[in-house]
């Protein structure tokens, strides 16, 4: 049942223009425009070539953009037309449900890796072999982190508030969050912008993807996030 309900995210994701096109096809237009704006205006990145210093931040924004922005504003209209106390009323657990959503983000990230990469690797992208495996628990962490901070807001606030706050913190986030671009291009804010589950899931990323290590603070704040999200979505959320 969990399989079932996971392949029905997944078609329901990938179906929606709207949700596609925060998957997918911002963080290509992200990635392509900032590699050509910093070789063109010669901007350092860590020392690093444009592709190899964004990539990783381009796949975090994917990572943010699937399990914050798009499950957020599904499941709120969801929640708003009834379907959650429906299926909340089916055979499929409630457990289940949630299982089942994140089975689905799951494998449309597996989709935004595959098409992100592939445009990477046209460019030159020439990751850390090591640091792919590395990147894998990040990534996953960054998932928890942002899903139950999505689904602690999709529980609690009205369909159409949802969907403004979503779009809002994803483009603040996306501005000033630290994720495409490394903190330290945001100077004397980057410590404090540590803090941001953005900036981390950003960082180990790039730690992984770019160093072959592992960064233990980013980690950290990941892992605190994701704590959070479940705490607020287990105690506030609400089926209908």
């Amino acid at each position: 049942m969990v399989r079932a309900q996971a392949s029905m995210e997944t078609r329901l994701l990938l179906r929606h223009g709207e949700q596609l096109l925060i998957a997918v096809v911002i963080p290509v237009i992200a990635l392509v425009g900032g590699v050509v704006a910093a070789g063109r205006l010669g901007i350092d990145l860590d020392g690093h070539a444009p592709v190899d210093a964004l990539t990783p931040g381009v796949l975090a924004l994917a990572v943010m953009s699937t399990a914050f922005t798009s499950l957020a504003i599904a499941t709120g209209f969801e929640r708003r037309y009834g379907l959650l106390k429906r299926l909340g009323a089916s055979p499929l657990p409630r457990s289940g449900l949630l299982l089942g959503k994140v089975g689905g983000l799951l494998v449309v990230q597996a989709v935004q890796v595959v098409v992100i990469g592939a445009v990477a690797l046209l460019m030159g992208w020439s990751p850390d072999p090591l640091g792919l495996l590395l990147a894998l628990p990040c990534a996953l962490l960054g998932t928890a982190a942002f899903a139950g901070l999505g689904l602690a807001l999709a529980g609690t606030l009205r369909a159409e508030a949802t969907l403004a706050v979503a779009n809002l913190v994803y483009l603040l986030l996306l501005a000033g969050g630290a994720v495409v671009l490394p903190r330290s291009s945001y100077g004397g804010a980057s410590e404090v912008l540590a803090v941001l589950p953005s900036a981390a899931l950003g960082d180990a990323l790039r730690a992984a993807l770019l160093d072959g290590t592992l960064a233990v603070l980013p980690l950290v704040v990941l892992a605190v996030w994701a704590a959070l999200g479940a705490g607020l979505a287990s105690r506030f959320f609400r089926w209908e």
